[in-house]
C-alpha cells in the first residue's frame, strides 16, 4: 500500500468516533475568522491568525490558524488532488511549484468575484469550476446512456426538455420547496417518540459499543464508549496500534499509530466532538436551531424521507432526513466551514434496534469528499459503570532541554 493511501485511510479512521454527528448551537461559524464561543472563552486574547502560526501565508491572512488545514482540505476535495499538487512535501512554505502560485491567483479571483458580484457572499468557490477535477471542465460532457434515459431519451421536444439533469440514483424522486405534510417541529417531536420518548432517552447515562469499522476494503474492530455528560472515546484497533478519538467534556484529541504525541482538536472539530458525546440527541435537536423548515421529501434507499433543515444564525445549515413511516433519523448532512467554502459530511443511519427502551442505529456510514467508512455495532451495553479516567487526556511529552549554543 502506497504512503498516500496509508495517510488517507489513517485519516478516515481518526474520525471513526464521529459516527453519530450532530450540530450544537454555536458549533460552527459561516464566516471565516469567527471563532467558536468555546474557543473564545478558553482564549480571551483571541485565536491565533494563520500567518502567526504558519509560514508564508499570503492570500489567507487574517483567518484563524485552526481554519487553515480545513481550508486546504476544501481545496484538495474541490480539485481532486493531494497536498503535493501545490506544496513541497516537508517544506509546505516553499513557493517552488507553479501550481501554488496559480492557486493563490485563483483564490484572489474567487474572493474578488464574490465581493464585486455577490455582496461578499460566498457564492463562487473552487468547486464551482473544478468540481473534483484539477483542470476546470470548460466543455459540457456528452450524454451517457443512463442520463439519456433519465432525460426522456434526449429527443427534441421530449417530455423532459429543458429540465435540469436528473438527480442521482440515491436522491431520485426528491421534491423541494413547500409541501403538504407535517411541520418540521412535528417531525422532530415524532423522532423523539420513535426513539423511545423523552423519559427513556434522558435515562441513558452511558453506552458501550463494540463492533467493526470498514473502509478501503478493510475491516477492523472498534470500541466506542460514551458517558453522560458529554464524554466519548473510540478505539480503532489497527495492526500497528490503536487509533483513538476522544472528548472529555472540555477538550478533544486524537492519537494515531505511528505518529508521536497527541493531536488536539480545535474550533469546529472540537465542537463536533462535544456534540457527538451527547447521549440525548433526539431531545436536544429542537433547542439547537433558531429556525427549522420542512424542505421537501427525498427517497433514500427504498423509503421516502422528510428533509428538515435547521438553521442557527451565522451557522451552516444542518439537513436532517426522517423516515416518512417510522419517524427515525436516516440521514444527516452537516457542513464544516472553511475560509473558501463548506465541506460536507453525510451520515446514513440504519439497523435501528431497541436497546433498554431506546432505539439506536447499530450501523452508520459516514462519507466525506476524502472518503467514507461504515461502523457496524455488534454489541451495546447501556447504563453500566464507566470510569471517568478512561476519558483522561494522555500527558503531553516534555520537550527535551535545548543544548548549549554552538558559537
Amino acid at each position: 500500500m502506497n504512503s498516500k493511501r496509508v495517510v488517507v485511510l489513517t485519516a478516515i479512521v481518526l474520525f471513526a468516533a464521529f459516527g453519530f454527528v450532530k450540530l450544537r448551537a454555536g458549533a460552527q461559524s459561516s464566516g471565516a475568522g469567527q471563532a467558536p464561543e468555546a474557543t473564545k472563552a478558553a482564549n480571551t486574547s483571541g485565536p491565533k491568525k494563520a500567518e502567526e502560526q504558519f509560514k508564508n501565508i499570503q492570500v489567507l491572512k487574517g483567518i484563524p490558524a485552526e481554519q487553515l488545514i480545513p481550508t486546504m482540505q476544501f481545496v484538495t476535495a474541490s480539485l481532486g488532488v493531494q497536498c503535493d499538487f501545490c506544496h513541497v512535501q516537508g517544506a509546505f512554505e516553499k513557493d517552488d511549484k507553479k501550481n501554488k502560485q496559480t492557486a493563490r491567483k485563483m483564490m484572489e479571483m474567487m474572493i474578488a468575484i464574490n465581493a464585486d458580484d455577490f455582496d461578499g457572499r460566498r457564492m463562487v468557490t473552487c468547486n464551482s469550476c473544478h468540481n473534483g477535477n484539477a483542470k476546470p471542465q470548460a466543455i459540457p460532457p456528452v450524454m451517457t446512456e443512463e442520463s439519456k434515459e433519465a432525460m426522456g431519451a434526449g429527443m427534441p421536444g421530449g417530455p423532459m426538455m429543458g429540465l435540469a439533469p436528473a438527480a442521482t440514483k440515491e436522491t431520485a424522486g426528491s421534491t423541494t420547496g413547500p409541501i403538504a405534510g407535517p411541520t418540521a417541529e412535528q417531525l422532530l417531536d415524532k423522532y423523539v417518540q420513535a426513539v423511545g420518548g423523552a423519559t427513556a432517552i434522558n435515562k441513558v447515562t452511558s453506552r458501550i459499543m463494540t463492533g467493526t469499522i470498514d473502509f478501503g476494503g478493510k475491516s477492523l474492530p472498534i470500541d466506542i464508549d460514551s458517558k453522560d455528560p458529554d464524554k466519548r472515546i473510540s478505539f480503532t484497533h489497527m495492526p500497528d496500534g490503536d487509533s483513538i478519538t476522544a472528548f472529555d467534556g472540555h477538550d478533544g484529541w486524537l492519537v494515531s499509530p505511528g505518529r508521536p504525541g497527541v493531536r488536539e482538536m480545535h474550533g469546529g472539530e472540537l465542537d463536533a466532538a462535544a456534540i457527538d458525546a451527547d447521549l440525548h440527541l433526539a431531545t436536544h435537536l429542537k433547542p439547537m436551531f433558531k429556525e427549522v423548515k420542512l424542505q421537501g421529501v427525498e427517497k433514500i434507499g427504498d423509503h421516502e424521507a422528510y428533509e428538515v433543515v435547521g438553521q442557527s444564525e451565522g451557522k451552516p445549515p444542518l439537513q436532517l432526513y426522517f423516515d416518512e413511516q417510522s419517524g427515525l433519523l436516516v440521514r444527516l448532512v452537516r457542513y464544516a466551514d472553511t475560509a473558501l467554502g463548506l465541506l460536507p459530511t453525510q451520515i446514513d443511519y440504519a439497523d435501528y434496534r431497541d436497546t433498554n427502551g431506546v432505539k439506536i442505529p447499530y450501523r452508520w456510514t459516514l462519507a466525506r469528499p476524502s472518503g467514507r467508512f461504515t461502523v457496524q455495532v455488534t454489541e451495546v451495553k447501556q447504563n453500566v459503570p464507566v470510569d471517568d479516567a478512561k476519558f483522561a487526556k494522555p500527558p503531553v511529552p516534555a520537550k527535551p532541554a535545548a543544548g548549549p549554543a554552538i558559537q
